[in-house]
């Protein structure tokens, strides 16, 4: 097979269709773009979710003087109520679970409060105010179920409290937005495929008297549709790699360069690394998918 000739073809046909081609550039472009927004955003849940599941406690508050809970009816919690907590923690069935407990005081706690808050709050807090607490490393982050279950109800217990729930609405916004993302892709992918398949068949349409003649003189059915499918290949490759660039710039400038500076609870972010591992999966996507396009769209139209 003489590949250059090939090749000459699948040029001639991209010159003779520059708008077509354009526009299944630009839809792959785009539509591949979001499918590596999607996967850095569910690579970044991971990141955040690893990252806290090692680092949330699980507080055991016990009551003070302004304690509500119906387990507070009797005030403040007791030396007593607090070494039940503790002899709790230390039995069997919940020691295997824990990595470590810290019991902070209450002026522990006032200390730490000014600290974060400032001295304007000095004269407004007070150490009676705060909350004597348990602070719980699990082993294992998925078990802070059994801690909420052992310790809900116990007299002398204001509230347990597993930290990760507070990252919980943060990841399922995350993850509502890969949808959307994932969503988006699609629709765009399925725009990409049509059009690759439309951009082809018009050019087998244009070439059609050229087409006749090679089938004449004996040219084979993959030598004719090579030229046709490595049209929809080099669209789809440019967009690919158009797409491939958004990626890596928009980890780069938004990510590396915006917000690591400006969001600082979140303490780890998708990086180049990540960036580099979606690219490929961009590229063979986009060129996959539309050679498979091509592929189908000139056999559907020599059989017709």
């Amino acid at each position: 097979m003489r590949f250059g000739l090939v090749l000459s073809e699948a040029l001639s046909g991209l010159r003779r269709n520059v708008s077509m081609v354009i526009s299944v550039v630009l839809v792959t472009f785009v539509s591949l773009t979001f499918v590596g927004v999607a996967m850095l955003m569910q690579m970044q849940i991971g990141t955040m979710r690893d990252f806290w599941v090692d680092r949330a406690q699980v507080a055991i508050y016990m009551c003070t003087d302004i304690s509500q809970a119906s387990t507070c009816a009797d005030g403040v919690a007791n030396q007593d109520q607090i070494d039940e907590v503790q002899s709790t923690l230390d039995s069997a069935a919940l020691s295997s679970l824990i990595g470590d407990v810290r019991f902070e005081t209450r002026e522990e706690a006032y200390d730490n409060v000014i600290e974060l808050l400032g001295d304007d709050y000095a004269s407004v807090i007070t150490p009676e105010q705060m909350n004597e607490t348990f602070w719980i490393n699990l082993i294992d982050q998925r078990d802070s179920d059994i801690i909420l279950e052992a310790f809900t109800g116990t007299a002398g217990v204001e509230e347990v409290l597993d930290q990760l729930q507070y990252l919980e609405p943060l990841f399922s916004a995350l993850t509502v937005a890969t949808y959307i993302a994932v969503g988006i892709a699609v629709l765009m992918l399925v725009a990409a495929v049509l059009l690759i398949a439309t951009t082809i068949r018009l050019s087998a349409y244009a070439r059609r008297r050229e087409l006749g003649i090679m089938r004449l003189v004996g040219a084979s059915n993959r030598f004719i549709q090579l030229p046709f499918v490595l049209e929809g290949v080099f669209a789809a490759l440019i967009g690919s790699m158009l797409a491939s660039g958004a990626v890596l710039a928009g980890v780069h400038f938004g990510v590396n360069d915006y917000l690591r500076n400006r969001i600082d609870f979140v303490t780890t972010w998708v990086g180049m690394d990540e960036a580099w591992l979606v690219i490929p999966v961009l590229i063979v996507l986009g060129v996959v998918l539309a050679g498979l396009s091509a592929g189908f769209a000139i056999r559907r139209w020599l059989r017709a």
